[in-house]
């Protein structure tokens, strides 16, 4: 049976999660609070709130898990020129959380190729928006022309960061804040990126699955670490994913902006 959690309720352990062969492997609980506090507790031990309209709050601890070491992150020979080119243009600009309203908002409404509906519904959302002001979510923005394109948002809990939704308007966008987050978590020393469920997309970059229990024992040591401590992109972070083996240093991958 399904655990449901009133207000005052704890999450349940993850081991009590639906298993493979049932209707929704993963799905560990239901209730209706989605509050910040809720999140916290929930992201905290690597749970999850994935639902749709007119249902309940459902709470998800899949096993495997899908995680991004940024270690691991691909970046192709395409890719790496659009970033290239995109970091030496001074019409481009990549920003965190100057308009994270916007981003999600995005997030929640852009179409997706076999997808109907959104699973970020408005409860959500505000309770994304709540917690966003707390500082624990944060967006990745791809900026064009000063015309927001594309980005991302997601939650960070001491040095883990989990990836929630990403949108698109342009071409390349999204790959451009996701290698932008990557740059950042590099930076400061955030090993994994969750991506919570397996998609052919990200395993393209390097994504793959992790068993839960080493999932959460990483978890256990990056959620007690301190967080970044700013929250702002910088142009060398770029670096962090343009530097080629053999460079001898981070200086020599920096793209030069023209003057």
């Amino acid at each position: 049976m399904l655990t449901w959690l009133e207000a005052d309720d704890p999450l349940p352990d993850t081991a009590l999660a639906w298993g493979p062969g049932t209707d929704a492997p993963g799905l560990l609980a239901a209730g209706r609070d989605i509050s910040p506090q809720r999140l916290a507790e929930a992201y905290d031990r690597g749970i999850f709130p994935w639902y749709s309209e007119g249902q309940p709050v459902l709470w998800w601890s899949p096993d495997p898990r899908m995680v991004l070491p940024v270690a691991e992150f691909r970046v192709s020979h395409s890719l790496k020129k659009t970033l290239r080119r995109f970091a030496a243009d001074p019409a481009c600009e990549l920003r965190i959380d100057s308009a994270f309203a916007r981003v999600i908002a995005a997030c929640a409404s852009t179409p997706r190729p076999g997808q109907t509906g959104t699973w970020i519904q408005p409860a959500l959302r505000a309770a994304y928006a709540a917690w966003h002001v707390q500082g624990a979510v944060h967006s990745f923005e791809t900026w064009i022309g000063g015309r927001l394109v594309g980005g991302l948002y997601g939650v960070h809990r001491g040095r883990m960061f989990y990836g929630e939704s990403m949108f698109a308007h342009a071409t390349d966008a999204s790959k451009i804040a996701l290698a932008a987050l990557v740059a950042f978590c590099r930076a400061e020393g955030i090993a994994l990126i969750d991506c919570q469920q397996r998609t052919a997309h990200l395993a393209s970059f390097g994504a793959r699955e992790l068993p839960r229990a080493a999932f959460e024992q990483h978890l256990q040591h990056a959620v007690r670490l301190p967080p970044p401590v700013r929250w702002t992109y910088d142009e060398t972070h770029w670096a962090q994913v343009l530097l080629d083996p053999g460079q001898p240093t981070a200086q020599d991958a920096r793209p030069t902006r023209p003057t």
